[in-house]
C-alpha cells in the first residue's frame, strides 16, 4: 500500500509554491523526515519531509510546477529499493560491508544544496563553520576556491606535455552579441511586484540629513574588546541604529504606524526589519520587541538573523510582522539612496556608507566621518514635521550615543 506524498499546509497569506528541486527519484529508499523535495515560496524556501520510511513508487508532479497546500506530489510505499550511490567509491563499499551503516550526511539547507550539486561535491568533505558543524554557503565556495587553487598548483608543477602545440580555445566571434535567458525566481518575481505597489498605492517622500559618526566610532573603538570578550559577539553600527531608530519610534508613534483600509493602526510594540542580501535576493527578517533588548541581544539577534539568511533557513515568522526597516546600502558602497518601504509599514530608514568630509563645527572647518542618513515615509500617514523630527532625533542619539544608555 502506497501512501501519498502531499505538500504540507503552506503559511498564512501565501496560495502556492513551486518544486524547486526532487532529492530523491523513483525506486529509491528513503527514510522517515528525510527531505524528500524543496519547495519554494514568496519568501522562503520549505522542505517537505518523508511521512514514513519507504520507496519512491512515483514522481507525479516534476520540478518547476506550481502546487498547492495538500496536493499530492508523488507516492510512497513500502519494502527495500535502490540507494543512490553519489561515486563509484560509495558503491564498492556498500558492497563490501553492509553491516556497516553509512555516515550521516551533515545537514544541508537548499541553497547549500544546490551549491554541492551545481560543483559536484562530496559534503563530507567540506568543514562546516556553522553551528553544529552546518555546512554554510561560504564553507562551499571556500572548499570550491581551495579545490581550484589546488588544481592550478599541480598544472604549474607538472612537467609541459611533449605534444604538439594545441589549438587556440574556440572564442566569441567579433561582433557575435550573447544573451542568456533565466526565469525569473518567486521570490525576485514578489519582490517586484511589491515595489511597483508600494509605489503607486503610496505616497513616497524621502527626507535626508547626515551624522556625524565620530561619538559612535570612539565608543565601539574603546569598548568592543571588552564587549566580545563578555558577551562572545561583535559589536557592530548596526545596534547603535536599531537602538536609536527605537527611541525615535517612541516619540513619534506614527511612523511606528500602518494603514488598513481606512484605519490607522498604531503598534505598541517595535518589531524592526534588517534588510540583509541573501543567496535569493533581498530579504527583511524582523528583530522582535527590540525596545527590550540590550545592545548584545540586538548584535546577536541580528547575527542570528544573517546566517538563517545565508543558510537559506529563514522562515516565515522571521519575515512578517515588522513595523519599521533599516536597509544600509552602505555596506556596498552607496553614499545616498531613497529606500522604498516596505508594506505596509509608514517608512524605511537607509543607512550609508561612512566617508570623511570636511564640515562646520564652532566656526572651523573639521575633518570627520559622515554619513547621509535617509527617510522615506507614506505622507498619507506621516507629515513631513514628524519625518524631519525623527531623523533628527535619530542623529541626535547617534552624535552623542550616551543618551541612548541614559535614556534622555
Amino acid at each position: 500500500m502506497s501512501t501519498d506524498i502531499k505538500i504540507p499546509e503552506l503559511p498564512e497569506s501565501v496560495a502556492d509554491a513551486t518544486i524547486v528541486t526532487w532529492h530523491k527519484q523513483a525506486g529509491e529508499t528513503v527514510r522517515r523526515d528525510e527531505v524528500l523535495l524543496d519547495i519554494e515560496t514568496d519568501k522562503v524556501v520549505l522542505e517537505v519531509p518523508a511521512p514514513q520510511d519507504g520507496v519512491i513508487d512515483e514522481i507525479l508532479v516534476p520540478e518547476g510546477e506550481v502546487v498547492t497546500a495538500g496536493q499530492v506530489v508523488g507516492k510512497l510505499g513500502a519494502g527495500k529499493g535502490t540507494a543512490k550511490a553519489d561515486n563509484p567509491t560509495e558503491s564498492k563499499a556498500a558492497g563490501k560491508s553492509e553491516e556497516s551503516p553509512p555516515a550521516e550526511a551533515p545537514p544541508l539547507s537548499p541553497a547549500v544544496r544546490k551549491l554541492v550539486a551545481e560543483h559536484d561535491l562530496e559534503p563530507s568533505a567540506i568543514e562546516g563553520s556553522g553551528r553544529d558543524g552546518r555546512i554554510l554557503k561560504e564553507d562551499v565556495l571556500r572548499h570550491v576556491e581551495q579545490q581550484a587553487a589546488a588544481q592550478d598548483s599541480e598544472k604549474a608543477a607538472a612537467p609541459p606535455p611533449r605534444t604538439e602545440a594545441p589549438a587556440p580555445a574556440a572564442s566569441t566571434p567579433p561582433g557575435q552579441r550573447t544573451e542568456r535567458r533565466v526565469p525569473m525566481t518567486r521570490l525576485r518575481a514578489r519582490i517586484a511586484e511589491r515595489l511597483l505597489e508600494v509605489q503607486q498605492s503610496a505616497a513616497i517622500l524621502t527626507t535626508f540629513n547626515e551624522v556625524n559618526m565620530a561619538p559612535v566610532m570612539e565608543m565601539r573603538a574603546r569598548h568592543k574588546e571588552a564587549f566580545e570578550k563578555r558577551h562572545g559577539v561583535r559589536l557592530g553600527f548596526m545596534s547603535f541604529f536599531v537602538r536609536a531608530a527605537t527611541e525615535a519610534l517612541k516619540r513619534f508613534p506614527e511612523i511606528n504606524a500602518s494603514i488598513d483600509g481606512k484605519d490607522i493602526v498604531y503598534h505598541g510594540y517595535f518589531d524592526i526589519g534588517i534588510a540583509v542580501s541573501s543567496p535569493r535576493g533581498l530579504v527583511v527578517p524582523v528583530l522582535r520587541d527590540t525596545d527590550g533588548l540590550s545592545m548584545a541581544e540586538v548584535e546577536k539577534g541580528i547575527n542570528a538573523l544573517g546566517e538563517k539568511a545565508k543558510s537559506g533557513g529563514l522562515t516565515m515568522d522571521d519575515l512578517t510582522g515588522g513595523t519599521f526597516t533599516i536597509s544600509n546600502g552602505g555596506v556596498f558602497g552607496s553614499l545616498l539612496s531613497t529606500p522604498i518601504i516596505n508594506p505596509p509599514q509608514s517608512a524605511i530608514l537607509g543607512m550609508h556608507t561612512i566617508q570623511e568630509r570636511p564640515v562646520a563645527e564652532k566656526g572651523q572647518v573639521v575633518i570627520r566621518p559622515m554619513m547621509y542618513l535617509a527617510l522615506s515615509y507614506d505622507h498619507r500617514l506621516v507629515d513631513g514635521r514628524e519625518a524631519v523630527q525623527f531623523l533628527v532625533t535619530i542623529k541626535s542619539l547617534l552624535e552623542d550615543p550616551a543618551k541612548l544608555l541614559l535614556d534622555v
